[in-house]
């Protein structure tokens, strides 16, 4: 895939930079090893599943950002009881 044969929506173009202990690191890459695969490809994984299953949350955060009048739109409109109705 050196060759440029990759097509340009799948190229990598960020990065995530953390900072954990040496020994959990270590351990960590070396059970990928033994596992037959990257440490960049199981956290790759990781992080789209996680963004997989927390998509709710996220579309909770969106709402979140909206102006009230957006919010009181999308909020279900109650109605009067019948009792109320009757009583006018």
């Amino acid at each position: 895939m050196a060759d440029g044969s990759r097509a340009k929506k799948d190229r990598k173009d960020s990065q995530l930079i953390i900072r954990i202990k040496g020994s959990d690191r270590d351990n960590f890459v070396g059970l990928c090893e033994t596992l037959d695969t990257s440490a960049a490809r199981e956290i790759r994984a990781f992080i789209k599943d996680f963004v997989r299953s927390h998509g709710e949350i996220s579309f909770a955060a969106e709402t979140l950002n909206r102006s009230t009048e957006e919010i009181h739109d999308l909020t279900p409109k109650k109605q009067k009881s019948k009792r109320l109705k009757r009583q006018k």
